[in-house]
């Protein structure tokens, strides 16, 4: 029997309950109380509060509470939903993948504007090219306020597609004759500044990291070292695939260089172990941490295949450089190079708030400009006149600058962002990804998905001159594995167009980085249904009809103004009916009566002819309508209004 001495007698020594519920102050003073009344009921019984014994169990009760308070939390700042420091909650967003904005730049869209001589005899005149500068991009431009914008990209005046448009007008004559022409183009301007820094690296240490000496870092726009390898970021050092674009010329893409108006960039995937993942810290600094290969051997000598050890193949490896160690793969490049021995030059933009969101036509100073000019040739009084030409406005506001997430917001968006898993499932998924193709690499107007369908053949039992027999049954399925994605495009004009196989093409390399890999994606072009509008109406007695009639058909172009419509979108002729009734003199709308067998209040009619610039599609308006609405087909399509200047006939027939 083990025996315990307790002020000189003998007990049998048992095991105490101990209560783990209480753990604040008072529940574990009482509880202490109670433990020294239970089990040392003749050692101390002395619990007055002025006691040296309630001393002792007061302080214990103190550090007891406070470990308990410091436990839960810390258990609370690990998790999304219930961290309060703002160091905590970056830091498990940044797990999710989410980077939290530490300021946003405002942005805005100007008009950059350039006068250059006219060129031409006879009735043929037009703008001098060999005058059109190219502005670079990165050049600054400011606001009366003195707040400093960037150009995002290079805008070039000799140049004009369908998505980077070109405005020209006659700025000046000399008679008849015009003299110069003023040149118009929309330009991108990005609030905060942009600088450069070079950190130089001794021997390769696994997973090292800079950080950047600016606060509110915007984007990291190169890092590239000392030989001239870029270094790519990536959203986790495991990924070693990134995209690159690459200029769509003669020289790059002799097959497609044609297509370079619609696509002036040409998107692939490249791997790279030269690569870095960005942290935002909570202090306002960014920093750069790198991957873990700290070998400069290839990985097949640092991990090697030890079926190709000492075989003698011209393929294979005869001795072992390094010793077979499991930690080797810790020097591969499985999670990126470190970088060692070199000198990396980081650039980057930074800044960015909310002073920036400045009004209209307040950006008109050109600060740093750069151009790029052959001016071989030229001469050089035009050459000064054209230089000084160069000026630009913003006719809208610039918006979006922002101090940065505060942390409550970069909780919600953290959440918002995994919820995602930055893949495309969803059939809204692929289209939110479809309309963020960078527009370099070319823009999609419309984009409408369907589940592809396939053909499956089984056997049925029928009845056939009294006898049973078994034939072939065709029927449609869905194909879970594959989906139709039929998109659309602009031209120079803003009128739909199928798009060219190179943006096509950019598009599929875009999309894999997202898809599924059970998902395949037919990429298909969407179907154009050209109509026309004709609609009658009585006026109000007192209105003069011809205004009230152009005010009418003023409102039929804005109701299907190509931004509101989409694939699959039907026509409600209510509708239409509804906004001409809103126009000011209108008393009422009645249905047209030439050409309109079923007594439509408004007529819409399908223009096919392609002689006519439409589409060629023919379309049955008459078999597609029911009960006032204009379904479109199954064949994914979409109704445009190519020409609201001809195709809208209204009329006036009386007034009340």
């Amino acid at each position: 029997m083990a025996l315990d001495v307790e002020y000189g007698t003998n007990i049998k020594k048992e095991k105490k309950k101990v209560k783990y519920i209480g753990r604040d102050f008072s529940s574990i003073r009482q509880n202490l109380i109670e433990f020294a009344k239970s089990y040392y009921p003749t050692a101390y019984n002395d619990f007055n509060e002025s006691s040296p014994g309630m001393m002792f169990i007061e302080m214990a009760s103190y550090v007891g509470d406070m470990l308990s308070y410091y436990v839960d939390n810390q258990y609370r700042e690990t998790l999304l939903h219930s961290a309060e420091e703002k160091k905590n909650i970056f830091k498990i967003a940044q797990s999710f993948g989410y980077k939290p904005k530490l300021s946003t730049p405002a942005s805005v869209v100007c008009d950059l504007t350039l006068e250059v001589p006219a060129d031409g005899s006879g009735d043929t005149y037009e703008p001098d090219l060999t005058y059109a500068l190219k502005v670079n991009a990165d050049s600054i431009f400011s606001s009366k306020g003195g707040r400093s914008f960037r150009l995002m990209d290079d805008v070039n005046f000799a140049f004009s597609s369908s998505f980077d448009t070109r405005k020209d007008v006659v700025s000046k004559t000399e008679g008849d004759i015009p003299t110069h022409f003023t040149l118009t183009k929309k330009a991108i301007l990005e609030s905060g500044f942009k600088t450069s820094e070079d950190f130089t690296f001794g021997d390769a240490v696994k997973f090292d990291k800079i950080i950047l000496s600016k606060e509110n870092v915007i984007e990291i726009t190169s890092v590239v070292d000392d030989d001239g390898n870029t270094w790519y970021e990536v959203p986790f050092l495991a990924q070693d695939t990134v995209f690159q674009d690459m200029e769509n010329n003669s020289t790059n893409s002799p097959d497609v260089s044609a297509s370079s108006d619609a696509a002036p960039f040409l998107l692939k995937l490249v791997k790279s172990a030269n690569r870095f993942t960005r942290y935002i810290r909570s202090d306002g600094k960014t920093e750069l941490r790198f991957g873990a290969g700290t070998s400069t051997n290839a990985d097949e000598e640092i991990i090697p295949n030890p079926d190709n050890v000492g075989s003698s193949l011209g393929t294979g490896l005869s001795k072992l450089d390094e010793s077979f160690d499991p930690s080797n793969f810790l020097k591969t490049k499985a999670f990126g190079q470190a970088p060692g021995n070199i000198t990396l030059t980081v650039t980057y933009t930074y800044g960015g708030s909310q002073i920036d969101n400045v009004v209209s036509s307040e950006i008109t100073n050109l600060d740093t400009i750069s151009t790029t000019l052959d001016e071989d040739g030229l001469d050089t009084t035009k050459l000064k006149e054209t230089k000084e030409s160069l000026s630009i406005i913003n006719n809208e506001p610039a918006t979006g600058g922002s101090g940065g997430e505060t942390p409550e917001q970069v909780r919600q968006n953290a959440a918002a962002y995994f919820a995602s898993q930055n893949r495309a499932v969803t059939k809204e998924d692929y289209i939110v990804r479809v309309y963020s193709l960078p527009q370099k690499y070319g823009a999609v107007a419309k984009c409408f998905i369907v589940q592809d369908e396939q053909l499956e053949v089984n056997t049925q039992t029928i009845m056939k001159q009294g006898k049973i027999v078994k034939q072939p049954n065709t029927s449609v399925i869905p194909n879970p594995l594959a989906l139709n994605m039929y998109v659309l495009g602009y031209d120079g004009s803003k009128h739909l167009v199928a798009l060219n196989e190179v943006v096509k093409q950019n598009l599929r390399v875009y999309l894999s980085q997202y898809r599924l890999v059970t998902d395949a994606i037919n990429i298909k072009d969407g179907y154009i249904v050209n109509i026309g509008v004709r609609f009658s109406i009585i006026t109000q007695r007192g209105y003069n009809k011809n205004e009230v009639l152009l005010r009418c058909i003023d409102a039929v172009k804005k109701h299907f103004n190509v931004d509101n419509w989409s694939i699959g979108q039907p026509i409600i002729l209510s509708d239409i009916a509804y906004k001409i009734s809103l126009v000011e003199g209108v008393a009422s709308v009645v249905p047209p009566e030439d050409d309109n067998p079923q007594k439509q209040i408004v007529v819409v009619e399908n223009k096919y002819r392609t002689e006519d610039g439409y589409s060629g599609h023919i379309y049955d308006m008459q078999s597609a309508t029911k009960d006032g609405v204009i379904y479109s087909s199954l064949d994914p399509s979409i109704f445009e209004l190519k020409y609201p200047n001809t195709d809208i006939e209204g009329r006036v027939i009386g007034d009340v």
